[in-house]
This record gives structure tokens, sequence and C-alpha cells, in this order.
């Protein structure tokens, strides 16, 4: 069976085995011709065509419009990318406007308000009959533990106030919090979202990514909302 490679070559006129006309075979991995590919079988076609039987005007024409065509889509491709791309990217301006606010992303490390306690949130996977949320501090021990009961998929909040099971003061942190999703015996996917500060933002990627105490780099994309 003729490959999509010859059954163009025989739709230009073109034979793989004409005596004047050396044509390779497209690898296995390219088989989509492109403007240069598409600009040599016309011009094999014109230097072979048959001096008592040229080309007719009108398939000329034909190939020619294909070929400009081709070449405007390609533009037109190349264009849209480089808007994709600018609507994507976040601008120094707005990078640089992050710093100094809070930010709720995924992550386990999290620090108290200036108030005391902490806020934060367990976004499920699917619904659960029981949410715990259990913080502990820098040494391990466990300062709180509570339930959120049963909840549906999506985001939960939650809030401590920043007591200890003794309900003294635990301090700013940093905190450890670990959350448990559970429907009946089975484990529910569970992340923690914790606030936290924006300390400086890098736009050396193109892309701006957030430096968060405790959580590292972030970035923008993957923050859920800003304080």
């Amino acid at each position: 069976m003729a490959s999509a490679f010859d059954s163009t070559l025989a739709g230009l006129g073109i034979s793989r085995a004409s005596s004047g006309v050396s044509v390779q075979a497209a690898s296995s991995a390219g088989t989509t011709l492109g403007q240069a590919d598409f600009l040599k079988l016309m011009t094999a076609q014109m230097q072979n065509q048959d001096p008592f039987n040229p080309t007719d005007n009108t398939q000329m024409v034909a190939q020619m419009a294909q070929f400009s065509s081709l070449a405007g889509i390609s533009e037109m491709s190349s264009t849209l990318k480089a808007i994709s791309d600018k609507l994507g990217a976040t601008s120094t301006a707005d990078a640089v406007s992050y710093v100094g606010r809070t930010v709720l992303t995924a992550g386990n490390t999290a620090y108290g308000r200036t108030s005391g306690g902490l806020a934060g949130a367990v976004e499920l996977g699917a619904a659960a009959t029981d949410v715990t949320v259990t913080i502990t501090n820098a040494g391990g021990q466990i300062l709180h533990s509570s339930s959120l009961g049963a909840q549906a998929a999506g985001t939960v909040n939650y809030d401590w106030d920043g007591k200890d099971q003794s309900g003294a003061d635990a301090g700013a942190g940093p905190f450890t919090v670990t959350v448990n999703a559970r429907d009946g015996n089975k484990t529910i996917a569970a992340t923690n979202l914790a606030w936290a500060p924006v300390e400086s933002v890098s736009t050396a990627s193109g892309k701006a990514v957030l430096t968060l105490p405790g959580l590292g780099q972030v970035p923008v994309t993957a923050v859920r909302q800003i304080g």
C-alpha cells in the first residue's frame, strides 16, 4: 500500500522511481509535510514535468493557493501562540503586588496569625463522613485535634484559636497540619491548604513564583485565594 508521502508525490505527478528525480522517503517519526516540503515538491514537479504535456495552469494556481494557505495558517498559529503566552504570563507589576499579602495554597506548614491562632482549609477529592485536622508543634507534640464531621467534596475551612490542649497559648509556630478524611473505612484524598505571607516574588522563568515561609517556592498558579 502506498504511503501518504507516495500519494502526495503521485498527486503532484512525481514518481519515486523517476530517473531525473531522487526523493527520500519520509521518516516514520515525521509523516507531516511542512512548508519547505511542499515547496520542494512543487519545484520538483515544475523541473520534471513533461514538456509535451506541461502542468495545467489551473492546477499550478491551485497548488500555489494551497501553499499560500499553508503559510498563512502556520503564521496565524505562531501569532495565536504568542498572544496566548502573553495573556497567560504574569506581568512584573502583577507579581510585585503579591509581596506583603497572604495567599492560600497547598502545604502542611502554617504560621499563626498576629492576632493568634490560624486558619486554613481542607481540599477534599470526594465526600467524606469524617474529616480530622491535627496540629502539632516543631517538636511533633499534638497541640490541637478536631473533627470537622461529614463534608461534601470540595473545600472546607477550619479555624484554630491557637490554644494547646491545656489551654495555653501555642505561640506563632511554625506548626505542622495533618488532615485525615475518610468515608467509612475508605480513605479520601485530602490536601491541607495553608495561609502564608509572600516574602518575595521571582519572574526569572517568565512565570511568577512566590517565596512563602515554610512552604518554599510556589507558582502563582497554585494559589487558591489571596488575602
